[in-house]
């Protein structure tokens, strides 16, 4: 009984020691960079290896006419000849 009490305590002791070393997670900013990852236009992507996009890369004309098919298969309207 001594042993499970001690045992409960040093625990106890251990989680609240490892809460309150927790660092501050905060992002601090400078003015002028970013340093995230830089965009691209979704047009310069390769399409899905799975056949789901039918454009070339970097002809967004292509692009746009796979995005409006696309959406046309899921309009329910349309689907159903309405």
């Amino acid at each position: 009984m001594k042993r499970i009490l001690i045992f409960t305590l040093l625990a106890a002791l251990g989680a609240v020691v490892a809460g309150c070393s927790e660092r501050e997670q905060t992002v601090l900013y400078e003015d002028g960079k970013y340093r995230g990852k830089p965009d691209t236009r979704p047009w310069d992507n390769a399409p899905g290896p799975y056949g789901a996009g039918a454009w070339s890369r970097g002809d967004r004309e292509t692009w746009e006419n796979q995005v409006k098919s696309r959406q046309q298969g899921q309009n329910e309207n349309h689907r159903i000849g309405h």
